[in-house]
C-alpha cells in the first residue's frame, strides 16, 4: 500500500508540475492480477483497484495494523470492467459493469473474481474509517431488487444537470448516500457527460467538511482531461488520461474539462455526508 501525506495550500501553490502529480495523481491503478491501494492522510481515505485474473483476497497489509481490511473500515466499489464476483464472508455477489457495492465494518473475508479471466472485472475502490457496522449492499443502476441486500438506484438519485450550450450536460448517479445505502462517512457515485459536453462541474466549488477523489475513465487513448485544483485564487491543473485518479483536499476546487466527453467516479469522505453542502465559487472570482 502506497502512503501519501496531507498537503498545505500554502505549500501547494509553490509546486511545479512534477510535484503536483507526485502528490495528488494516482496512475497505473488497474493492473491485471493485482490489487493496488493508495492510503492518503487526507481524511484517511484509501483509493485503489482490483483486477482479478484469478480470485484475489483483500488484506489489511502491514500499513493498517489490522487483522483484516474492514476491521475498522468501510468499503465502496464500482466495477468499470467486465462482469465479476465479490465474495463477502462467503456470500457471493455478482457485480456487473457499472454495478457498485457497499461493504460494511466488520466484513472479514473479501475476495474479488472475474466471470471470465480473459476479460477481467475492474473494481475501483474507496475506503474510509468507520465507527458503525452498516449492511453490505449490491447497488445497481437499473433492474429490480430480488433480495434485501440488493439496491436499485432511486430515480431521485439519477440527476440530469447542465446543458449542451454550457458544455456540461451530464447525468449524476448517486450510489452510496444517506437514504439509499447507509454508511458512516463514505459517499460515492458516478457522473457521465453527454456527447459534446466536457465540463464535469461548473461553476466549481469547495467543501470544507469533506475531501474528494475523482477517477476519470472512458477516455480514448488520444484524449485527455484537464483536472483543475488548488485554492480558487491559486488554481493549478493536472493533465489526466484514462483510468487515472486524483486526490482533492477539502480546501481545493475540483473540476475538469476534457478534449471530449468522459465519465468519472467521485468518492467523498469527511464529517458531513450532505451532497449539497458545498461552497460555490463564481467563475469571475477564479484566478
Amino acid at each position: 500500500m502506497e502512503l501519501r501525506t496531507a498537503a498545505s495550500p500554502r505549500d501547494v501553490k509553490t509546486y511545479d508540475t512534477e510535484r503536483l502529480r507526485e502528490e495528488f495523481l494516482i496512475q497505473n491503478l488497474f493492473v491485471p492480477g493485482e490489487i493496488k491501494l493508495v492510503y492518503s492522510h487526507i481524511d484517511r481515505i484509501i483509493t485503489g483497484a482490483a483486477v482479478p485474473t484469478a480470485p484475489i483476497k483483500l488484506t489489511a497489509g502491514d500499513e493498517l495494523r489490522a487483522q483484516y481490511f474492514c476491521e475498522r473500515r468501510e468499503l465502496g466499489l464500482i466495477n468499470i470492467g467486465e462482469p465479476g464476483v465479490v465474495s463477502v464472508d462467503g456470500k457471493r455477489y455478482e457485480v456487473g459493469h457499472k454495478d457498485g457495492m457497499y461493504i460494511g465494518l466488520g466484513s472479514k473475508d473479501i475476495v474479488f473474481e472475474s466471470k471470465d479471466a480473459s476479460k477481467p472485472a475492474k473494481f475501483y475502490l474507496n475506503s474510509a474509517p468507520a465507527h458503525k457496522a452498516y449492511p453490505t449492499k449490491l447497488i445497481k443502476l437499473e433492474g429490480t431488487a430480488d433480495s434485501d441486500d440488493v439496491v436499485i438506484i432511486k430515480d431521485e438519485n439519477k440527476v440530469e444537470l447542465g446543458s449542451l450550450e454550457e458544455s456540461n450536460h451530464r447525468v449524476i448517479n448517486k450510489y452510496i448516500l444517506p437514504g439509499q445505502v447507509e454508511s458512516c462517512q463514505l459517499v460515492m457515485g458516478m457522473t457521465a457527460l453527454k456527447p459534446g459536453s466536457v465540463w464535469n462541474t461548473m461553476p466549481c466549488h469547495t467543501h470544507d467538511r469533506r475531501m474528494e477523489v475523482y477517477l476519470y475513465f472512458e477516455i480514448p487513448e488520444d484524449a485527455f482531461v484537464v483536472h483543475y485544483m488548488g485554492e480558487p485564487t491559486q488554481t493549478r491543473h493536472i493533465i489526466m488520461h484514462n483510468e487515472e485518479a486524483v486526490i482533492s483536499p477539502s480546501w481545493s476546487i475540483h473540476a475538469g474539462s476534457g478534449s471530449r466527453n468522459y465519465t468519472f467516479i467521485w468518492g467523498m469522505v469527511g464529517e458531513n455526508q450532505a451532497f449539497d453542502d458545498m461552497d460555490g465559487v463564481r467563475n469571475q472570482d477564479l484566478r
